[in-house]
């Protein structure tokens, strides 16, 4: 199938019942690293409308680190590890303060889970992470999933939250990932240098799109379109579907769930339509 997207594959999309939604530290901060509240609040405002409807929401927060260089009054981001871990300390600590806060506003309860590379490549480790969530969305806690930047030797441990976002959402059998970013999805060239460049709404085979990735992150990120290109690769292999949509724009979620185009979808390796 060429770049054609059918009803039957928006209807299976609508049909999500458990979904991760992985936001970048790009969407939950403005340039100078401090928070952006008003996107923060349509989040938790989305997300519990969503939860309130029934479905399972689990979000995965980057942010961590770009939230402590603006709470500590840094002017960039540290190079040096141990600085990097001492940073995020205080960022997730005030990240997490304004998640309770916010869900806590529209009904919500949030549970911290912090990841590192061995809790998702041990089998005992992960299958105790996912009894953990498990139990969490059985409890009606929406849980906030962030890579533990604090005790990780290097912050490319597991590699970044795009990457992070879709192996949760494999080993917790999700049916809809959904990575908000600063961009609209994934275009036919760099928007930026190309005129000509138009977004694919949907994509079928994540290699035969990879010329058109650009690896340049946000100035408070670490990730870029070729992590979201992996992330891609990762979900629809497993069985999942896969947007990019821009943060700014969030009622995104709505229309996926309504049965409406948004952003670029990666459809699932395993539908087949009907």
């Amino acid at each position: 199938m060429e770049n054609v997207l059918t009803e039957d594959i928006l209807k299976d999309v609508a049909s999500a019942q458990r979904i991760v939604v992985k936001v970048g530290t790009s969407t939950l901060t403005y340039g100078t690293g401090k928070m952006n509240l008003k996107i923060i609040d349509r989040l938790a405002m989305i997300l519990s409308d969503l939860h309130n409807q029934g479905k399972e929401i689990i979000l995965v927060s980057s942010g961590a680190i770009g939230v402590g260089v603006g709470k500590l009054g840094l002017k960039e981001r540290p190079t040096v590890t141990k600085e990097r871990q001492a940073v995020s300390a205080v960022g997730q600590c005030e990240l997490m303060y304004l998640y309770d806060k916010v869900f806590s506003a529209y009904n919500n309860t949030v549970a911290q889970i912090l990841l590192t590379k061995d809790d998702i490549a041990v089998p005992k480790r992960k299958r105790n992470m996912k009894n953990t969530i498990e139990t969490l969305l059985e409890m009606g806690i929406i849980p906030v999933v962030n890579e533990n930047d604090t005790v990780a030797i290097d912050e490319v441990e597991i590699g970044d939250n795009d990457t992070l976002s879709a192996l949760v959402a494999a080993f917790i059998d999700a049916d809809l990932l959904v990575l908000f970013s600063d961009i609209d999805g994934l275009y036919s060239a760099d928007p930026h240098k190309s005129s000509d460049a138009e977004l694919l709404k949907v994509v079928y085979d994540v290699d035969a799109v990879r010329n058109a990735a650009s690896g340049t992150a946000g100035k408070q990120g670490t990730g870029g379109m070729v992590t979201k290109l992996d992330a891609a690769k990762l979900a629809t292999s497993a069985g999942i579907h896969m947007v990019i949509a821009n943060g700014q724009r969030m009622e995104a979620l709505y229309d996926l769930l309504d049965g409406k185009h948004a952003g670029t979808l990666f459809v699932s390796s395993n539908f087949h339509g009907n």
